[in-house]
């Protein structure tokens, strides 16, 4: 059962399937770094750690039902003569659910006042977490099957989830943080995940947006937000 611990290419499986689980992760620490902060302060810590568990768990579980998620795809009924499979459904209704939390979110952002959401009611805690698990279904599956594609071990696939999820749990309370701090991040991290969403549309159309396009433009333009954050706070500096 453990024969991998003593093979160099199971190693070498192991730390490539973590750095890929934690870099698919990182739309998933967004989404759950801004829903959370619309909670009240004493809340946002547990709904975090939360969140993240279900991520975990969810992974696990379809990790665990390998034969249903080799069913996902086959084909269910055909839309505009393209094969719609129970993959694809989950990856639409997926995507069409983050563009609608995103474009309401960005809404939000440029009605006037709404740096005082503080004095608005927040959302509830269980329905924040019912947004999570959601959005955590949808992100597993891509996360799942590249897992899948890359490794033949379940126990290998189990420890690279548990270890990018404990890196995640370590680094979610900074970016929240931050997202939180910089009105400017958290508009850009809703544009991400706007994006994402149209990702996950077209995907689910059997239309295939190379995946390394997609981060490149998200690392480029935060790099671009982040040096205009560097100037804007060196600037009050000099004055």
């Amino acid at each position: 059962m453990f024969e991998w611990i003593f093979s160099p290419e199971a190693w070498l499986t192991l730390i490539t399937l973590t750095a890929l689980e934690i870099v698919l992760g990182i739309d998933n620490i967004i989404f759950i770094a801004i829903l959370v902060n619309k909670l009240p302060q004493h809340q946002r810590d547990r709904a975090r750690i939360f969140g993240l568990s279900l991520a975990m768990f969810s992974r696990i579980a379809l990790l665990a039902s390998l034969f249903w998620i080799m069913k996902l795809t086959e084909p269910l009924f055909s839309l505009l003569n393209i094969e719609i499979s129970g993959r694809d459904l989950i990856l639409i209704l997926g995507g069409a659910f983050l563009l609608y939390k995103s474009a309401t979110e960005i809404y939000e952002q440029t009605q006037p006042h709404h740096e005082n959401q503080d004095s608005k009611p927040s959302k509830g805690f269980m329905t924040t977490l019912v947004q999570i698990a959601i959005l955590d279904i949808v992100f597993s599956l891509d996360s799942v099957i590249t897992a899948v594609g890359m490794a033949q071990d379940l126990e290998i696939m189990i420890i690279a989830i548990i270890i990018a999820v404990g890196v995640m749990l370590f680094a979610s309370k900074a970016i929240a943080q931050f997202v939180d701090t910089h009105p400017s991040i958290k508009t850009l991290a809703l544009a991400f995940l706007f994006m994402v969403g149209i990702v996950l549309i077209l995907s689910g159309f059997d239309i295939e947006v190379p995946k390394a396009y997609v981060y490149f433009a998200m690392g480029f333009s935060l790099a671009v937000e982040l040096l205009n954050i560097y100037i804007r706070k060196n600037s009050k500096l000099s004055s």
